[in-house]
């Protein structure tokens, strides 16, 4: 599967989405670094990349279709989580094999305690 990762997303999970067998790019080494919120989910819908981001505006789905789009993936964590939380909730999140076939089309929201999915999967 492909990602790509915004600006707020640590490097690091970058290596791990690489580990596990994934493609992947962070917004920051294609130029995207600055870029607005449209310009990276219209990068994201070009690459056929599911986007990985802190970012809420992401979660609006009548702003961002996901299933006009290749997925998204919205983490939901506190501002002062650090690296090594973000890749350790991650990780558990891309072992549930299942789940990560679902992103496709969807809008996935992930928080410590749980993952919903927009539209919900059936």
């Amino acid at each position: 599967m492909r990602f790509l990762l915004d600006a707020n997303m640590p490097r690091s999970v970058l290596a791990l989405l690489l580990q596990v067998g994934h493609e992947a790019e962070h917004v920051k080494d294609i130029g995207f670094g600055d870029a607005r919120d449209d310009e990276i989910a219209a990068r994201a819908c070009t690459d056929g990349a599911i986007l990985v981001t802190r970012d809420l505006d992401f979660a609006d789905v009548r702003r961002y279709v996901p299933q006009a789009a290749p997925g998204f993936l919205v983490l939901r964590v506190p501002d002062d989580w650090t690296a090594q939380q973000i890749v350790a909730l991650l990780g558990r999140f891309l072992a549930m094999d299942s789940l990560v076939a679902a992103l496709p089309g969807h809008l996935a929201i992930l928080d410590q305690h749980q993952v919903r999915f927009r539209p919900p999967l059936g």
